[in-house]
């Protein structure tokens, strides 16, 4: 896999990845863990997913990575302009005239 995992990518976990993984799984990444593993293979910090995408358990897996299908992965940020609008400054009351 020539993708770099990075936090918030959506990646699904298959037997591919490692034999633990009988039933593929749906893992949201956390943080890619920097711990000395055997060459191919990377722990990963992250979310197992529900099927409405919504979190069940934090896991730490052991993967490689060659394995995962990364199936959606979060956008850069991209700048966008405000939605406020600039506010006059308040005025002073006039003065009253006698």
């Amino acid at each position: 896999m020539t993708w770099r995992l990075k936090a918030g990518d959506l990646v699904e976990v298959t037997r591919e990845a490692s034999v633990q993984f009988v039933n593929p799984m749906l893992f949201r990444v956390i943080r890619v863990l920097d711990w000395v593993t055997f060459d191919g293979w990377m722990w990963l910090d992250g979310y197992q997913l529900d099927k409405k995408g919504d979190a069940v358990a934090r896991r730490s897996i052991f993967v490689q990575p060659a394995g995962l299908r990364v199936q959606r992965s979060i956008p850069a940020p991209t700048p966008r302009r405000s939605t406020r609008r600039a506010v006059a400054p308040a005025q002073k009351p006039a003065a009253p005239t006698r």
